[in-house]
């Protein structure tokens, strides 16, 4: 079985980069071979390790929520274990609970359950450290709990907003918590748990056909793959291998960044560009791999892209190509 503790600290390490934060000298301040974590299949990463990777992350990043922020960021096939729960999963229901029996695969610091009931379904997360209190803790359960509400985001392709976010612990930015989670954080006595509308429960996955999806996403991520570190290039970099959560605005990605949008709009003048030139960029390269795949009709790529109107995707599409998303797909 694939090394899904590998798999996680390279992308833990990838996010970082986009946040700015030295990878060499981030492996190194955790204690862990950079150039054998890449090469080695096998490598072992410790808990120790981990420890120390996440207080080391939050200080060069000077972000405290950095696992709050990870966790929005992930994409569907950052965790190999993803691809496995889509390929025998139909519904978002089932894919959550078997998500929930694998996550010991991916943590030994909790475990997942899940309930429903006629009016809800709820996800809880039960510690197996005497030790909830520890940075690590909180970081890494911060990251899986975003992961699950905007993994469904993707799974349905579209955003869903919890009932309830439990936690038994004070947040310092209720603000933050609210806008990444969608709703206010619940202060509980010993409860860590995500609740959602049951109505979501037997939701069909859109993503049911993973081997669609899975190439599209390596097209994408390929395509993403530039060589630059400016402000451009990251932003670029980030909006294709999230693409399948739709367009980020640039109030997501600044805070994403953890810079005001003032500044991010200021930095991107200064090489030129603007965000909007970016994003459009990203949408125009996606609408081209998600037309010529065929697998989806225009009006779920104009949703994809983040279009509210058919309209409005085919007058951009037409100025990029001098076609519409229609005559395109046919030919």
């Amino acid at each position: 079985m694939e090394n899904i503790q590998r798999r996680f600290v390279l992308n833990f390490l990838a996010y970082a980069a986009l946040r700015d934060a030295p990878v060499i000298q981030l492996s190194q301040l955790a204690g862990i071979d950079l150039s054998a974590l890449q090469e080695q299949q096998d490598y072992a990463i410790s808990n120790q390790q981990l420890s120390h990777l996440w207080k080391e992350a939050a200080a060069l990043t000077s972000d405290n929520l950095f696992g709050l922020h990870f966790g929005e960021s992930l994409q569907l096939s950052a965790l190999g274990i993803v691809g496995e729960i889509i390929r025998s999963s139909e519904t978002v229901g089932e894919a959550v609970t078997q998500a929930a029996a694998l996550a010991h695969l991916m943590t030994g610091l909790f475990r997942l359950h899940v309930s429903d009931d006629k009016s809800r379904f709820t996800v809880s997360f039960h510690p197996l450290t005497d030790h909830p209190e520890r940075f690590e803790f909180r970081q890494t359960l911060e990251l899986f709990m975003v992961f699950v509400v905007h993994e469904i985001d993707g799974l349905l392709l579209k955003k869903i907003r919890p009932l309830a976010v439990q936690l038994p612990y004070r947040i310092d930015n209720a603000v933050e918590y609210a806008r990444v989670f969608r709703c206010e954080v619940e202060k509980s006595t010993d409860t860590y748990a995500l609740v959602f509308d049951a109505h979501y429960w037997n939701e069909p996955l859109l993503t049911a056909n993973y081997e669609i999806q899975r190439t599209l996403l390596q097209r994408v991520t390929q395509q993403g793959n530039v060589h630059g570190n400016s402000l451009k290039d990251r932003i670029h970099q980030y909006l294709l291998t999230n693409a399948y959560l739709g367009i980020r605005s640039l109030g997501e990605i600044a805070l994403n960044f953890n810079i005001s949008p003032r500044t991010l709009q200021r930095k991107l003048k200064e090489e030129g560009i603007s965000y909007q030139d970016v994003a459009d960029d990203v949408r125009k390269s996606l609408a081209l791999h998600y037309l010529e795949d065929g697998a989806y009709p225009v009006k779920t790529i104009s949703y994809m892209l983040g279009y509210n109107e058919i309209s409005a995707f085919t007058r951009a599409f037409k100025r990029w190509t001098g076609k519409t998303p229609v005559n395109y797909q046919k030919n």
